[in-house]
């Protein structure tokens, strides 16, 4: 959950740039808060992990007792105070931070959709430009339309129903990249994590979320918490042969295999949320021995972009 520097090429290094540049276009700018995921909770909590995942994974968190966790609840957009009954607060965010021994760390970053609108950094840059080129007073065909013709899963990701989820606890995120997972004896599988309420999935009815309070997640969060813990499993998906490990704009199938790692039990709010959050930085490549990144090209382009999201809003603060 800490930054990282930058690494990259000057090319990569300027689309990072201009994709937070183009975020804050489309939400405003809001200084000291995320370009994207900008309204937030802080929670802390464990996981324990289950036998199959020891035997699984050799990274730290999948043994014994498992480790501590922080986690981010949010809503999507850069706009700090959406109303969480907004159509445009979903898909709903959840990053959790395991804290391991000798100060290691490693992070899930997940999101309530099962895949991403595009496979690269170059291509969400230009969709984001297609949106901000494309208002309701645009000619038809507009900029946007001619992306989504080229790129059909952005149309999906776009146009896809996302209802409202009763709460937060009541809502799947998928981590849509692929990793490598390895074990004790050298065997390896890939694999898309994902976080899948004990509570069940359950959701608003349509003609029921303008009544909504604004704040009803996090409100109803805040008094969940406070009764009893609020639960997760932590599943991985198991690539087959032939499936895409370096694109995590292409779901795997329902079909495929999956293996329960353990609970996620959250039991408390962050004190100072607001303040704590603008300091962390969950981020998908941080990583520890027994997970590797897959070719996707995502993983690491989401690093860098989210690093250079929390310097520019530490700077802005």
């Amino acid at each position: 959950m800490a930054a990282s520097g930058s690494g990259a090429s000057p090319a990569k290094d300027r689309t990072y740039e201009q994709l937070i540049d183009a975020l804050q276009i489309l939400f405003g700018k809001h200084p000291g808060f995320r370009p994207i995921h900008a309204k937030g909770m802080l929670c802390k909590g464990h996981f324990t992990p289950t036998a199959a995942a020891s035997a699984f994974c050799r990274a730290p968190h999948f043994q014994a007792s498992g480790a501590p966790v922080t986690v981010r609840f949010s809503n999507f957009t850069g706009i700090p105070a959406i109303a969480d009954n907004d159509p445009n607060a979903n898909p709903r965010g959840l990053a959790v931070g395991f804290h391991l021994p000798e100060r290691a760390f490693t992070d899930v970053v997940a999101h309530s959709y099962n895949g991403f609108p595009v496979a690269t950094a170059e291509e969400f840059l230009q969709f984001l430009q297609a949106l901000i080129a494309s208002g309701s007073d645009t000619a038809k065909p507009n900029t946007l339309e001619a992306f989504f013709r080229d790129h059909p899963r952005a149309r999906q990701f776009a146009t896809a129903a996302k209802p409202m989820p009763e709460s937060f606890a009541t809502e799947c995120y998928y981590a849509v990249d692929a990793f490598r997972f390895t074990n004790r004896e050298g065997g390896s599988r890939y694999g898309r994590l994902r976080i899948v309420p004990v509570a069940g999935a359950r959701y608003i009815e349509t003609s029921k979320a303008a009544s909504l309070s604004s704040n009803y997640l996090f409100d109803e969060l805040t008094k969940r918490i406070k009764r009893q813990p609020v639960e997760f499993y932590l599943v991985v998906q198991l690539a087959a042969e032939g499936d895409a490990v370096n694109n995590a704009s292409q779901p795997w199938p329902e079909s495929r295999a999956q293996l329960d790692l353990g609970l996620l039990s959250i039991t408390s709010l962050v004190a100072d949320s607001d303040a704590m959050q603008r300091t962390l930085c969950f981020d998908p490549a941080n990583l520890v021995d027994g997970i590797e990144p897959s070719e996707d090209p995502l993983i690491q382009a989401r690093s860098k972009i989210y690093a250079l999201s929390f310097k520019r809003r530490n700077q802005t603060q």
